[in-house]
């Protein structure tokens, strides 16, 4: 009877860790660098509009001699094409927004006022997943939409989305799919041109 006991207890303890290990190989592996830039930020790292993501922090600099302009207006206009459609990495918040918001971050921390601010986010890509209103994303993810929080801080921090109706095309992803506030242009291409064209500066975000 204790040999049964002791058998059934040890390969109860085997799924266990079985399974542990499973969950852990389906979680993406975080990089060196990234770790190491989360410990930095974590430890000095400010954030004066955009929490939701710790990648989006300014480290502190003493003795700043070059500073902006706080009487212009700052036009931004942002492309973003960091994307997945990744069944495990599309349940993490998107690292491009992440990036979107440390600009947002950066220019605040350096002095520019809120006011001053104008940021288009043109989002085109496999980027345009994180713009799924929560229905759409759970139907086709079978998960929360991870974006949720940050894509709400960057709307309170003044940034507007257009999403490119070129690659909504080719992804099949419908308008009522979309967030309610996006925008839909005829294409990236020509959004990003138009606001070029209107003295906006240009910031590619195009890593996954």
């Amino acid at each position: 009877m204790k040999f049964k006991i002791t058998l059934l207890l040890f390969c109860l303890a085997i799924t266990v860790v079985t399974q542990a290990q499973s969950a852990d190989k389906k979680k993406p592996a975080m990089s060196k660098k990234d770790s190491l830039l989360l410990a930095k930020l974590g430890a000095k790292g400010t954030y004066p509009a955009i929490k939701a993501s710790k990648f989006s922090g300014v480290m502190p600099v003493d003795a700043i001699t070059d500073k902006p302009d706080i009487n212009l207006k700052y036009k931004l206009v942002i492309s973003l094409a960091s994307g997945t459609n990744d069944p495990d990495k599309i349940k993490e918040l998107n690292r491009g927004l992440a990036e979107a918001g440390r600009i947002i971050n950066l220019h605040l921390a350096a002095g520019v006022p809120k006011e001053n601010m104008e940021v288009v986010i043109v989002t085109h890509g496999k980027a345009l997943y994180a713009l799924l209103n929560s229905e759409a994303f759970k139907r086709q993810f079978k998960a929360e939409n991870p974006n949720a929080d940050i894509i709400k801080e960057l709307e309170n921090a003044g940034a507007r989305f257009v999403a490119c109706g070129q690659a909504m095309q080719f992804l099949e992803i419908k308008n009522e799919e979309l967030l309610p506030e996006v925008k839909i242009a005829l294409s990236a291409k020509t959004a990003l041109s138009t606001y070029q064209l209107k003295g906006y500066v240009l910031y590619e975000i195009d890593e996954e």
